[in-house]
């Protein structure tokens, strides 16, 4: 979701992230009165004006050049995720009219097919986390991956979530940072929109990791669970994306062979076959 200032608040959390010995400046004298690196600080080391960077903070100009942003990443130690996340938010939307709505919804009939097939835990979901399809070790091993539900809201919302994942605090940083990288090119999404602006209200955690600004594209992971029936399950989690979709993800669960997670997860599919 893009805020009236985007740009400006993005540098303010990333310059507050860094401190002056992580750029060879070292602590100085006198009381610190910011978390972090001082505007001006920033603005010397990109060669920059101090005044251009306060406008830039303050959203009086959003349009600064490509190596003005190149400059300033280099300064805040941005990846190639949270730079190109930067300079989305200040080029103009590039999203049209022409895209079909339906398509970020319609889960084709050969994926169904392939869930259907596959013995891992699997699902489909969309950029924004929502759950299309699901078979069935999916549905064993989680309630909230059934078709309909958001896994974002699920993860901050759903307190059985956090006894779930092992790795919870870890999981949702990632989830966040993950939804801030798809938003680019998508930022002024309604669905985006909505999905922030409730769990801004509803959870003090997310409204702190969502406003940290960070950017991390969406991968596969290794995950680290708690099922009430067959116990501790290390998996990875890869995420395949699905061609010809707008941007649904086919996302599998597995065990590395030969082990305990891996007979856990048997035992999980022999216990969802007999119900």
């Amino acid at each position: 979701m893009e805020t009236r200032n985007a740009l400006g608040e993005f540098l303010r959390a990333h310059r507050e992230q860094i401190t002056p010995e992580e750029v060879g400046l070292g602590k100085g004298v006198g009381v610190r009165r910011v978390p972090g690196l001082r505007r001006e600080e920033v603005a010397m080391l990109a060669g920059i004006s101090s005044d251009y960077y306060l406008r830039l903070e303050q959203g009086r100009d959003r349009r600064p050049s490509v190596q003005v942003l190149d400059a300033l990443a280099r300064v805040l130690r941005l990846d190639a995720d949270a730079t190109a996340y930067m300079i989305s938010l200040s080029q103009p939307s590039s999203r049209t009219a022409t895209r079909p709505a339906a398509t970020a919804t319609t889960v084709p009939e050969s994926v169904r097919h392939l869930l259907d097939e596959l013995i891992s835990p699997a699902i489909v979901q969309t950029r924004w986390l929502d759950v299309l399809a699901a078979n069935r070790m999916a549905l064993a091993l989680s309630p909230n991956l059934a078709p309909g539900t958001n896994r974002l809201r699920a993860a901050f919302l759903d307190p059985a979530e956090r006894a779930f994942h092992r790795d919870w605090p870890e999981a949702v940083a990632r989830a966040v940072a993950g939804l801030r990288a798809d938003a680019i090119g998508h930022g002024d999404d309604p669905q985006l929109a909505t999905l922030v602006g409730e769990l801004s209200l509803k959870s003090e955690e997310f409204r702190q990791l969502w406003a940290r600004h960070d950017v991390r594209r969406p991968e596969g992971r290794f995950s680290l669970m708690r099922h009430p029936e067959v116990g501790d399950l290390d998996l990875f989690g890869d995420k395949l994306t699905i061609g010809g979709t707008d941007g649904l993800v086919l996302n599998v669960y597995h065990a590395e062979p030969g082990s305990e997670s891996a007979r856990s997860l048997a035992l999980l599919g022999s216990l969802a076959a007999s119900t």
